[in-house]
């Protein structure tokens, strides 16, 4: 009885040490976690989320890396540009684990080594930049790191997704320097501006004088036309009327010169009259004595044209009588 009693005793207490060696050997990795496994020391494997089982007593768990994408902050420090202005720039990185066992043995404390690479370059980045060019170049600075902590980083199994500056802050005199010469350079323009729509003002008013004087001389030929036109029709009717005048008196018509004549009288005593220096105007013969001028011219005429009308009537004659012998 008590050898039974014994031989219980050991099964239950192998059973119990069966059953913590299989609780020692089971490990449990969370969503988004990686463990390294070490025997004797030496990493052998990396176990991944789930259900996982290991020797108990050779094999221990090493580092609980985590592989999700995750942020890191970089501090705050003062940098020096290439034309010697002192700014505080700080920022942040964004990086993830792809190989569990790089990142936790070939690098110790993997946060502070990210942290202080992005801290260097970022002041080797911004020394060989000028202070404008840093301020209104970030994407450019944030490509540039990006570039360079990840090639860096790649041994430690580490993959940099995102660098990105926060800010910027020069000291307080140069942001009152800058905003001095922020307020000229719109200053500036504003005036250039200005100069501008006067120079564009005075151009269109110069295209409108010259277009109205165009405009102007057109009208002034066209009305030159015209008045030529309207002078040469005057002639031609002057002209005709000498000449039905001249065919008229040729004709022995003594009223038509008395007509012409009285005409150009009247018209050259008109022009006498309406010129702008003459006040008074002396007549040298009474209207009587005009209308006596014009008969006598008439009667001139008459007596002329009469002889000649007379010759030839005679000489007609005196061809159409017979002679005698």
């Amino acid at each position: 009885m008590d050898v039974l009693s014994g031989f219980a005793i050991l099964v239950i207490v192998l059973v119990i040490f069966a059953l913590v060696i299989v609780f020692m050997g089971v490990t449990t990795v969370q969503q988004g976690y990686q463990y390294t496994v070490e025997r004797f020391g030496r990493y052998t494997k990396s176990l991944t989320p789930g259900l996982n089982l290991i020797v108990p007593f050779f094999d221990r768990v090493g580092h609980k890396i985590n592989m999700m994408e995750q942020v890191l902050d970089i501090p705050t420090q003062e940098v020096i540009s290439r034309d010697n202005a002192m700014v505080e720039v700080d920022g942040v990185l964004f990086y993830q684990v792809l190989d569990a066992a790089k990142s936790a043995y070939e690098v110790r404390d993997l946060t502070r080594a990210i942290q202080n690479l992005a801290q260097t370059n970022l002041r080797t980045v911004l020394g060989s930049m000028d202070l404008d060019a840093a301020l209104s170049q970030r994407d450019s600075i944030n490509t540039r790191l990006l570039n360079v902590i990840d090639q860096a980083t790649t041994p430690w199994g580490i993959k940099v997704t995102r660098v990105e500056i926060k800010d910027i802050t020069p000291p307080a005199d140069l942001v009152q320097a800058m905003a001095r010469q922020m307020k000229a350079e719109r200053e500036k323009r504003a005036v250039i501006l200005e100069a501008e729509g006067v120079r564009q003002s005075e151009i269109l008013k110069a295209e409108g004088e010259k277009k109205g004087a165009i405009l102007q001389a057109e009208g002034r030929r066209e009305a030159a036309f015209k008045d030529a036109e309207a002078r040469e029709r005057l002639a031609q009717a002057e002209a005709k009327a000498t000449k039905d005048v001249s065919e008229a008196i040729a004709n022995g018509d003594i009223q038509s010169l008395n007509y012409f004549v009285a005409q150009k009288y009247v018209e050259a005593m008109k022009e006498i009259g309406s010129a702008k220096n003459s006040k008074v105007v002396l007549m040298p013969m009474e209207a009587s004595a005009l209308i006596g001028s014009l008969g006598g011219i008439g009667a001139i005429a008459k007596e002329v044209f009469g002889e000649n009308s007379n010759s030839r009537r005679s000489t007609v004659s005196t061809g159409s009588v017979p002679t005698s012998e």
